[in-house]
Order: C-alpha cells, then sequence, then structure tokens
C-alpha cells in the first residue's frame, strides 16, 4: 500500500475502516476454528477426547498469553518508529520481536515437563482426560516458538497499517488447521493427535507466511543491522514497555476472574449463567480489536511524528466508529440475546437466569467503550507507565465496589461493579490523556 504518512488531513475515515475492517473479520474467524476443533473430536462419541483437546488448548493460551506483550509492545514502537521516519529501526524492532518469540518459545519446549506438571496440579483432571490431553500437549508445544513469533508478525503487520496481511495470514492458519482437523481426525483416524498436529503445522506455515508478508522488513539491512537490533537503550524501552504491558494486563485479568469466583459463590446456575454472558463480551471485544488496533497504528505514527492534532484527530476517528459498532452490539444483543441463550444452554433454569440478567450485558459495551479505545491510544503512544498505574487504580476502585455492590444487590451488583470497573479504567486513563497529548507536541 502507498505510505500516507501522518498528518491531520491524512487521518481520514476511510483510512481508519480500511485499517479496522480486516481485523473484525479476522477475528470473526476465531471462534469459528474453536467450534471445528470441537467438532471433530466430538465425532469420536466419547466425552474424554472433547476435555483433553479443551482443557490442552486452555493451559497452551494461557502460557502463551504472557507473550501476548510482543503484540501490543511491538505494535506502539512500530508505528511511532514510521511516523518518525526511522525505517531502520521498524525493521529491528521486528527482529527483535522474533528473537524474544522464539527464545521464550524454546524454553516451553525443554521446560515442557516441568510446566504441563504445574498446569495439572493447578487444574487437575481424570485420569484419561489428563493422558489424552498430554498426548495433544507434547505434540503441540513443538509449535510454541511459532506460536509467539506470530505475536510480533501480527503487531509489526498492525503498525504498518498492513492489516488485509493480518486477515490473509489468519485465513491461511484457520482455514488450513480446520481442513487438516477433519483429515487427520475424521479421515486418518488420528483422534486427539490429530487436532494437535493439524495445528502445529497451521502454526508454522503461518510463520512462514507471516515472515513473507513481512517483507517489506527484510527489503534492506535493517532487520540484520545486530548493533541496533541489540542496541541497549532500544532493548531496555522495549523491555520497560513489556514489563508495563504485562503488569496491566494481570491486573485486568485479575478483575475477570474475581467476577467469576465470586459468581460461582451465589450456586452453579448463577455461574453458568454468568459464563454463557460473558461469551457476549468476548464477542464485543473481537468486534471492537479493529478500531482499537487502529488507533495504535495512525495515533503510534502521529506521537513519532510529533503530530499533535493528528495524533487527537486518530483518537476522535477511531472512537466514533469504535461507538457505532458497539451500539450495533447493543442492539443485536437486544434483539437476539435470549435466542443465543438458548442456543449455548439447554438448561430451563440456566437459561431462565441468563435473561434475567441480560440488560446488564445489552449496555455494557457502551459503557465499556470509553476503556477500551483508550487502551489502543495509550498503547500506540505507548505510554504504558500510565496503562500500568491507571489499572492498578481502577482494581483498587472495583474491589470496593464488588465489596458493596455484591453485599447490596446480590448477583446485579456482581453486573454493576464490572460497570464501575469499567468506567474507572476509562477515567483513570482519560485523566493522563491530557499529558500523552502534550508529548505528541515535540
Amino acid at each position: 500500500m502507498t505510505d500516507l504518512g501522518i498528518s491531520p488531513e491524512t487521518v481520514t475515515h476511510r483510512r481508519v475502516l480500511r485499517v479496522a475492517i480486516p481485523i473484525v473479520i479476522s477475528n470473526a474467524t476465531v471462534p469459528i476454528l474453536g467450534a471445528v476443533d470441537t467438532g471433530v473430536v466430538g465425532q469420536m462419541g466419547l466425552a474424554a477426547p472433547i476435555g483433553a483437546v479443551g482443557i490442552g488448548a486452555i493451559i497452551l493460551a494461557s502460557l502463551y498469553w504472557f507473550f501476548g506483550f510482543l503484540r501490543m509492545g511491538l505494535s506502539g514502537l512500530v508505528a511511532q518508529a514510521r511516523g518518525a521516519g526511522e525505517v531502520a529501526e521498524t525493521g529491528a524492532l521486528l527482529t527483535r520481536g522474533l528473537i524474544i518469540g522464539a527464545i521464550g518459545g524454546l524454553l516451553f519446549v525443554v521446560l515442557q515437563g516441568i510446566v504441563f506438571a504445574g498446569a495439572f496440579y493447578v487444574a487437575p483432571a481424570s485420569p484419561e482426560v489428563e493422558g489424552l490431553a498430554r498426548d495433544y500437549l507434547s505434540i503441540r508445544i513443538w509449535g510454541a516458538p511459532a506460536a509467539i513469533a506470530l505475536f510480533a508478525i501480527n503487531g509489526w503487520l498492525i503498525a504498518m497499517e498492513k492489516t488485509r496481511s493480518v486477515l490473509v495470514l489468519q485465513l491461511w492458519m484457520n482455514g488450513l488447521n480446520a481442513g487438516l482437523d477433519v483429515l487427520f481426525v475424521l479421515g486418518f483416524g488420528w483422534g486427539v493427535e490429530g487436532v494437535a498436529v493439524a495445528t502445529l503445522i497451521a502454526e508454522w506455515t503461518g510463520l512462514g507466511l507471516g515472515v513473507w508478508l513481512c517483507g517489506a522488513a527484510f527489503a534492506g539491512s535493517q532487520w540484520k543491522d545486530w548493533a541496533r537490533v541489540f542496541d541497549p537503550v532500544r532493548l531496555r524501552r522495549l523491555l520497560g514497555v513489556s514489563s508495563d504491558i504485562i503488569v496491566r494486563s494481570l491486573v485486568l485479568n485479575a478483575m475477570f476472574i474475581l467476577f467469576v469466583f465470586r459468581s460461582s459463590a451465589f450456586g452453579d446456575v448463577p455461574l453458568a449463567a454468568t459464563q454463557i454472558l460473558l461469551q457476549f463480551l468476548e464477542i464485543t471485544a473481537y468486534a471492537l480489536d479493529g478500531f482499537a488496533f487502529a488507533a495504535e497504528a495512525l495515533v503510534g505514527q502521529a506521537m513519532g511524528a510529533k503530530q499533535r492534532f493528528a495524533l487527537r484527530k486518530s483518537a476522535i476517528i477511531t472512537s466514533l466508529w469504535g461507538l457505532f459498532a458497539v451500539v450495533l452490539m447493543a442492539l443485536f444483543f437486544a434483539m437476539f440475546g435470549p435466542w443465543l441463550i438458548d442456543l449455548m444452554a439447554t438448561s430451563v433454569e440456566v437459561r431462565a437466569e441468563a435473561k434475567g440478567y441480560l440488560l446488564w450485558v445489552v449496555f455494557s459495551p457502551i459503557v465499556g467503550i470509553a476503556a477500551w479505545m483508550l487502551d489502543g491510544v495509550f498503547i500506540g503512544a505507548t505510554r504504558t507507565k500510565d496503562m500500568r498505574n491507571a489499572a492498578l487504580e481502577a482494581l483498587v476502585i472495583y474491589l470496593i465496589a464488588l465489596w458493596l455492590c455484591v453485599g447490596w444487590f446480590g448477583v446485579h451488583g456482581l453486573w454493576m461493579a464490572l460497570y464501575v470497573s469499567f468506567v474507572a479504567r476509562a477515567l483513570t486513563l482519560w485523566r493522563r490523556y491530557p499529558a500523552l497529548e502534550k508529548a505528541a507536541s515535540g
């Protein structure tokens, strides 16, 4: 694509949509793959293989999540380097990210025995399920270097506004994975191991395709300028940004874990209803990712170019489209929420319980939009210390709200406290936004 540069005039609705829409489509393929994985092992007619694939996938997702900072950290830093016209640094950043991904993945391979033993200690399963899950994990773990390195690939592509390439990459990996699932499990009868081999092949071929899609980074010699790649100052900046993002992500995850744990105190039915309704929030997050990623790319470039008004316009336009998306989501949940609940649950009690709290989910995208979009703005600006501190402040506010609201209003109070967490995250970030703009003034 033609590099438009960054200025208030070049930040347009068309440009935002060109970045955002491929991500929205790409994210829509993620739950489809999960359904295929479950569906093919379900054809074996046994419960244990379904549980083994489920628990194995969750264990690996939890391990790989730790390296999610590569996607967010690289997105902001590459966008800023691009905005500042530092072409050599954009290539060096990708090399740094790929090296970190490879090292992290190899560590998981080497330590797999200890890692899996710890995982099953925390989340024990029946001997049959654990045995099958270990077979699954022993194959999938060899894809760890590729899976983690892909975080860096995606972060680089988003920062360079090459989100169509992200879509191509996602379609290739998920399409190949689903096709091989059917071939290996239903055709060859490989069972759980077939699902693992299919994903392993998809991850390594995906990494190869991803490197090819990042061809601009390897066009010159900047990607192998080792003095720049291992420059201590630049490495410290990447590590500093990464550590802040890790803390911030841990805090936000803690909020949702507390939400689920507190719901379990009300009994199995409220817990099941909460789990169903949380899927609606996950759908919202997938839909909003496109506009948040657009904010990362454009705000990052504006920060690198010291274009304060381009930064402000980027934040406003991406947020307006994000607001439009969540209004549509709210209307969708209001109209089809009861049907989706019936689709996801067969228990009459669970259905009734979930529908009793559906209104909270209907308005949750609108309440949460400011926090989600500000996350994108701050990631693009790499104001990660602000994000970390804001998350810690929001956690304190959430804990107080959780204690008060649940005590007064029961399960409804649980959802009230979640709303408070959204507002707290937005306000704590918004309080720091003027300093972010000031930093873009040069």
